[in-house]
């Protein structure tokens, strides 16, 4: 099958970042394959991001990942130019960023990029509705356009009734609510959030993860999310970038990383993370062998006979939709009571199907009271597999394995 193409927001190729006062002898060092501490060794200086080369796609939330020191935050500052690079190029819609000039970098950032960062950053003498159109004040925006704009920004996030109240009066969720508003004024098209949910408390923690994907299913921007935690990069990336000692070391969407992961470190990651979370139905599906292409209208004679070796029979319809489950009881059932009883007349009652795209943990109240395989659809309703509880089980057993 043909791969379809997103649209790129942002294209990084071969980017450097290297912090100290011999930045041009690093490169030199670099170009001979010398590894991090080596460079340091021999030029005091830090090698924060090596060679780094991906593309970001229009309207995913992209997360970026990595222990402590592994670059991801300084690869985010780069992206805006809020940290010079040492070579290399950012691309935002074939346009270079590291060859804009002062003014055209201040336009960029005023018209296409925002960030929040995990400090709130909020003036505490100001209130609310000031903190969010701050930014465009500085920008010259007149008050009564900054102040619209500010309450815009404040109702997408919840927080159109506090615009009077002051910071030291918000919770630290509200507050970095507050942050993400202001962040929203100029309805950027592209959004960087470095670690902006890390200080939060738990809960509160996954409530901005619930909101952030709220906002991302109502207004689809671009996100670029730096962030140390597997859990939250699973629950709201669409795909996860992984940095160790500032090298790119992995991109693909969770479902591929965890499936396929390149080396012993990216691996790590997973350790913790409930697949039955992060894997859907699909992932765990296997092949309809029980099938039949049939009208549902027909008469439910037409399919009688194929029931002799088998106790079931998932029904598609010509054009290939789902349309239910017959079994040999059910199928005596319909007959005993209409000889003229259609395919529809003996579906079984509880064989309607799920979405492919349902996680695993979804599925197991519904397999618990289910007499048959799962029958699992995509988004045309057209059956692509089933899910047995043995699948399900293997899956955990799996993960307890790899815990021992």
């Amino acid at each position: 099958m043909e791969a379809v193409h997103q649209p790129e927001a942002l294209v990084v190729k071969n980017l450097y970042k290297v912090f100290g006062a011999q930045p041009q002898q690093a490169m030199e060092i670099i170009s001979n394959d010398e590894d991090k501490d080596e460079i340091l060794a021999r030029t005091g200086c830090t090698l924060a991001v090596n060679d780094v080369s991906l593309s970001i796609y229009e309207k995913e939330i992209f997360v970026v990942m990595g222990l402590s020191g592994s670059g991801k935050s300084t690869l985010a500052r780069l992206l805006n130019r809020l940290i010079e690079p040492t070579a290399g190029n950012v691309y935002f819609k074939g346009v270079d960023i590291l060859a804009m000039n002062d003014v055209e970098l201040r336009e960029f950032r005023r018209k296409h990029i925002s960030m929040v960062f995990q400090s709130f950053s909020l003036m505490p003498h100001m209130n609310v509705l000031k903190n969010v159109g701050f930014g465009l004040e500085l920008a010259g925006v007149s008050k009564e356009e900054r102040e619209e704009q500010a309450r815009d920004a404040l109702k997408r996030v919840g927080l159109e009734a506090w615009e009077g109240k002051y910071p030291h009066e918000l919770s630290g969720g509200m507050q970095q609510r507050v942050g993400l508003a202001r962040a929203l004024t100029n309805n950027p098209s592209i959004l960087l959030m470095d670690e902006a949910f890390s200080a939060l408390d738990p809960l509160i923690r996954a409530e901005m993860q619930d909101e952030l994907l709220r906002l991302q299913e109502k207004d689809r921007r671009t996100i670029v999310f730096i962030s140390h935690d597997i859990e939250e990069a699973v629950k709201i990336g669409d795909r996860i970038a992984i940095m160790q000692n500032g090298s790119l070391v992995q991109v693909g969407t969770p479902e591929e990383i965890i499936k396929n992961p390149v080396n012993d470190y990216v691996r790590s990651f997973f350790k913790t993370v409930n697949m039955t979370k992060v894997l859907s139905a699909a992932d765990v599906a296997s092949e309809v062998k029980r099938l039949v292409s049939i009208d549902p209208l027909e008469s439910v004679k037409e399919i009688e006979h194929e029931l002799e070796d088998e106790l079931a029979l998932y029904v598609v319809c010509p054009e290939g939709k789902y349309r239910g489950l017959v079994s040999r009881s059910s199928v005596h059932a319909a007959l005993a009571h209409s000889e003229f009883a259609t395919v529809s007349d003996a579906f079984v009652l509880d064989s309607k199907a799920v979405a492919e795209k349902t996680v695993v943990s979804k599925l197991f109240g519904v397999l618990a009271s289910c007499s048959h395989e799962l029958p699992i659809i995509d988004a045309n309703g057209s059956l692509k597999g089933v899910v047995r509880q043995s699948d399900v089980f293997k899956l955990l057993s799996n993960r307890d394995a790899e815990a021992i």
